[in-house]
């Protein structure tokens, strides 16, 4: 007669379970979150050193010069001589802006 040895499940399979667990929050956060918070750091880095004369894009694809920054976080903006919008500092593309002055 041969006798089986039986475990409960889930013991002895814990801990791998938990390094499992670890081992993909770490993978989430180094390929996810790290690289967001990145961006959005240069972003914002980005719109404060904003200055008249800076060519710029929008979100919205809108190209302009920059002909005055304003304390309400605003700009305004010079699409065309003599044509002037105001918009939100936020609205600017860092990617595209960087684009166009290369």
């Amino acid at each position: 007669m041969t006798t089986f040895l039986l475990q409960a499940p889930g013991q002895g399979g814990g801990t791998f379970q938990l390094i499992m667990l670890g081992g993909i929050m770490v993978v989430f956060w180094f390929f996810m979150i790290r690289p967001q918070a990145k961006k959005a750091k240069e972003q914002k880095k980005f719109i404060d050193n904003m200055q008249k004369g800076d060519k710029v894009v929008t979100i919205a694809g809108i190209h302009g010069t920059i002909s005055k920054v304003n304390e309400d976080n605003t700009v305004q903006l010079e699409v065309s001589p003599g044509s002037y919008l105001k918009i939100e500092r936020s609205s600017i593309s860092l990617e595209w802006s960087q684009a166009i002055n290369k």
